[in-house]
């Protein structure tokens, strides 16, 4: 079931190998399931318990750590050899004081790695403060080192592969779009709507289906589009209200997003300038996405557009996207905004965002972005202008 070649896992592990090396780490103890996945290929909806996958210097292959009845999964989607899959036995699931971690720990002293300089990625979400004060308190020799990001950054530029499930993606996302695009009326639910566009996004075409998103769907209508990150409820659509979708489409858990803004009636001479000045200020930050150029290069194009017409954001406008698990589809390194120098690269990818969140309404626009020899390349081909119903 490997959708990369093992060539390709080897590169991925010895890049990581080096940068542990660069920072002293003799081996990392990795809890984030897009960096499990990375590293391993492991693919389950495991995430809610503890699991990990550990990098040392001087073992080969990685280790799989994670729940007993996992650890199939882990034989399933993953190449390691069996004796590097670890399945902890169930008396330790949400049973205190018994903890998974006590396996972990008493794993590095049986491979005498308790002594060790050792990463961990102090700010993953998956990483609890229970999870460190174990590792702390049971191995008290070894030295702890926060190694958050460091995977993150090598997952920075991608491979053809990976641009390839990213274009995959990309066509089930506009497949979403459209559906939202055909089933938003007035007096319909934003759940209803919300189950169309699931269903297209999984279902896909005749040629592939999708997956779940790292981040569910977001749409609101009317004064819940003026906050970012709401989600869909039982409301109905009513006339001359804005309403604000983002979502993404997924192939072997490469995310695409994209957002859009629908408006049923006439829109208002505001909404209307607004977007006419947001799709200015966002074509001529695209302008200047090409290779050399830093993401700041890319955000001052953006600031100094609204700032011409009086207008203000202040959230970011991009980030980092590629392999995702919920409850996010960044990669938490390069972010579109002022003062990010990180130079830009060909296969570098990113969702540039631009949310415009007033008092009472709100509109957004948005692109995944492959960046190339060149210039840029949109993921998708779909109309960025206000759609009007």
């Amino acid at each position: 079931m490997m959708i990369f070649s093992q060539s390709e896992f080897n590169l991925r592990i010895k890049k990581i190998k080096s940068s542990m090396n660069n920072k002293g780490l003799d081996l990392i103890i990795i809890t984030d399931p897009s960096n499990m996945n990375y590293t391993t290929g492991y693919d389950g909806w495991s995430f809610y318990v503890p699991q990990g996958v550990i990098i040392s210097l001087d073992h080969d292959q990685p280790i799989w750590f994670g729940r007993m009845q996992d650890s199939k999964g882990a034989k399933v989607t993953t190449y390691l050899n069996e004796e590097n899959i670890l399945g902890y036995p169930e008396n330790l699931i949400q049973s205190p004081p018994l903890h998974p971690f006590d396996y972990v720990s008493n794993f590095l002293k049986t491979k005498k790695w308790d002594k060790k300089n050792i990463g961990v990625e102090m700010d993953s979400y998956y990483y609890s403060a229970e999870c460190h004060a174990r590792l702390v308190n049971q191995c008290p020799d070894a030295i702890l080192h926060d190694a958050h990001l460091l995977v993150n950054w090598i997952r920075l530029i991608k491979s053809e592969n990976e641009i390839k499930y990213m274009k995959d993606a990309s066509v089930l996302v506009q497949l979403g779009m459209q559906k939202a695009y055909e089933t938003i009326k007035p007096g319909v639910r934003q759940n209803e709507v919300s189950g169309n566009i699931q269903k297209a996004l999984l279902s896909g075409n005749k040629d592939m289906g999708g997956e779940y998103s790292g981040l569910t769907i977001i749409l609101a209508s009317g004064i819940s589009a003026s906050a970012s990150h709401l989600t869909p409820t039982d409301k109905k659509f009513v006339k001359n209200e804005g309403t604000i979708i983002e979502l993404g489409g997924v192939k072997n858990r490469y995310h695409c997003p994209m957002s859009r803004t629908v408006y049923i009636g006439k829109p208002d001479y505001q909404t209307n300038e607004t977007m006419k000045i947001t799709s200015e200020a966002f074509e001529n930050a695209l302008n200047k996405i090409k290779p050399h150029n830093s993401a700041n290069d890319v955000a001052i194009a953006f600031w100094k557009t609204l700032s011409k017409y009086g207008l203000e954001k202040d959230s970011r406008l991009g980030y980092s996207i590629g392999v995702g698990y919920p409850p996010d589809w960044g990669e938490h390194t390069m972010s579109i905004r002022k003062d990010d120098m990180t130079i830009l690269q060909p296969n570098i990818t990113f969702h540039m965002i631009a949310g415009m969140w007033m008092d009472t309404w709100g509109l957004e626009i948005s692109e995944s972005i492959q960046v190339t020899e060149n210039g840029y390349n949109l993921f998708c081909d779909f109309p960025r202008s206000l759609h009007l119903i």
